[in-house]
């Protein structure tokens, strides 16, 4: 009698590697592919992000379908943003084979998620995803921002990138992303994930950030473009005073100290103490 396969309908590392030499694929650093060969990570992953039978998911570079698989055994629908001419092609296909019942509630999409601007079938509930490292945040933000419905999301990303996301005012790694992401969503570490569980396996390990969209706005009237402004000029002269930072974006140096004043920010702080409702109440006075 044959024992019953502890993967389920899930790609192991022999698995990853057939598909891969079927296809004549082989992982890129230029894309920052980085392949999960480990079943147990990707039932983790969508455990963390707390998908549930009534969620439609988006996922972002499913690569040969490890995260997609897992996914689709407990969402209501899953729609994976491929760029990869190749892998794109071959996705449906292993989804075919490995979960045929649920073919029907995915869809693919062959394209740059960073040119993704709507998607087939019902609207997103939440992004989960293993994102390349070097396009992880920009592809993030972007798709917070061009779907307000998703709700939840959950991304493996490059340990020090999962820092930044997640850090806190007054954090050494707090920057540009951990600003940015906080207008969308409260932030939070979720986890790490080491380099063995990739194929190739990458020289850093990995984080898992979770992503809880607001239930309120920031209160501002200032427009989300106006505040990001402020939060990028803040953090291109992180040394200086806001004062002298702000400077070009206010037109000049006292005309910045006068925006910080009315918002109650010290002209003397620098951005790296300041919340992201900080930085929406400058934008707001300096208009």
């Amino acid at each position: 009698m044959s024992t019953p396969d502890p993967q389920g309908p899930l790609l192991g590392a022999a698995d990853i590697r057939e598909l891969a030499a079927a296809l004549g694929v082989r992982p890129t650093k230029q894309r920052g592919q980085n392949f999960v060969i480990d079943a147990n990570t990707v039932r983790r992953i969508v455990r963390t992000a707390e998908v549930t039978g009534d969620d439609v998911v988006v996922e972002v570079g499913p690569g040969l379908g490890s995260l997609t698989l897992a996914l689709l055994d407990v969402a209501r629908h899953v729609t994976a943003v491929e760029i990869d001419d190749v892998l794109a092609a071959a996705l449906p296909a292993t989804v075919a084979a490995r979960v045929p019942a649920k073919k029907d509630d995915f869809d693919l999409v062959n394209m740059d998620a960073m040119q993704v601007t709507a998607l087939p079938g019902p609207a997103p509930t939440a992004l989960v995803a293993n994102l390349p490292y070097n396009v992880a945040v920009p592809v993030l933000l972007h798709m917070l921002d061009t779907f307000p419905s998703i709700e939840r999301t959950l991304v493996m990303v490059q340990a020090e990138v999962a820092d930044r996301l997640a850090a806190a005012p007054g954090n050494r790694v707090y920057g540009v992303p951990s600003v940015k992401a906080n207008w969308y969503a409260e932030v939070k570490r979720a986890g790490s994930i080491g380099r063995n569980v990739f194929w190739p396996a990458p020289n850093v390990d990995s984080g898992l950030v979770s992503l809880v969209r607001r239930a309120e706005p920031i209160a501002t009237t200032a427009p989300k473009e106006e505040v990001f402004a402020v939060v990028d000029a803040a953090f291109a002269q992180r040394r200086k005073t806001l004062r002298a930072a702000l400077a070009g974006w206010a037109g000049s140096a006292a005309a910045a100290e006068a925006a910080l004043v009315a918002a109650g920010v010290s002209p003397q702080a620098r951005g790296e103490a300041l919340t992201v409702e900080e930085f929406a109440r400058i934008a707001e006075a300096g208009k």
